[in-house]
């Protein structure tokens, strides 16, 4: 096993606007919050990605925003050799933030599944005691959250991100006034291509009527 890191940056980019730095080559996400982005690389044609959309890619890439700005969550996987602010952008209207950064131990030369989905949780809706199957960061969109685990609570506001490391059990739920929706990237091994990685501490809660609901974006094989 090697320690690698996950990480959350916020990057928002006024109307038009391109970094002065591409995207360096990375196994990575791109979620687009808000606005719409275009992103182009080496190896792809240009694709232009609308608000609550995701793409995956390795490469080296360049973004610039639409005519109304972009505002990108953008997940990334690293050796925990790389400096935090190594892959900050910048420039005229560019600014960059790392929201979130978790350490993962994974076997290097190994296959992994990425996955990036959005969970939409609605008022007072519960996410019954549970265990993933690998580790993801989680960033709120919007409403609010509660993420109780390890005997620890922890209220999430809008724009913040968490840490889920997998086998850890985790309850969650919305507040009775507002929704949880959040947008999650996590490390999975292959054979959950395509299925959930949810698993139920209580046998009594996966029988459960379910109120949240999943969008799933990228699932796509990488090695590491």
């Amino acid at each position: 096993m090697a320690k690698y890191l996950l990480r959350l940056y916020d990057d928002r980019l006024g109307a038009k606007k391109t970094p002065d730095q591409s995207y360096s080559a990375q196994n990575r996400v791109l979620y687009v919050s808000d606005g719409m982005a275009t992103v182009k690389n080496k190896s792809t044609t240009a694709a232009t990605l609308s608000r609550n959309s995701a793409w995956y890619n390795a490469n080296e890439t360049s973004v610039s925003a639409g005519a109304d700005g972009a505002h990108i969550l953008r997940y990334e996987l690293v050796q925990d050799t790389t400096s935090d602010s190594d892959n900050l952008i910048s420039g005229d209207g560019v600014s960059s933030t790392l929201l979130y950064q978790a350490e993962v131990d994974l076997v290097p030369g190994d296959d992994y599944l990425i996955r990036c989905d959005r969970v939409d949780i609605p008022p007072s809706g519960i996410a019954y005691t549970h265990t993933h199957q690998g580790p993801g960061i989680r960033c709120l969109l919007k409403g609010g959250f509660l993420v109780e685990t390890q005997g620890h609570k922890t209220y999430i506001d809008a724009g913040e991100a968490w840490f889920e490391a997998g086998p850890d059990p985790v309850l969650a739920y919305a507040p009775a006034d507002r929704s949880g929706n959040f947008s999650r990237v996590m490390i999975l091994p292959r054979e959950l291509l395509g299925k959930s990685s949810i698993s139920y501490v209580n046998a009594e809660d996966a029988t459960k009527p379910k109120l949240q609901r999943y969008t799933i974006f990228i699932d796509e094989f990488i090695t590491i």
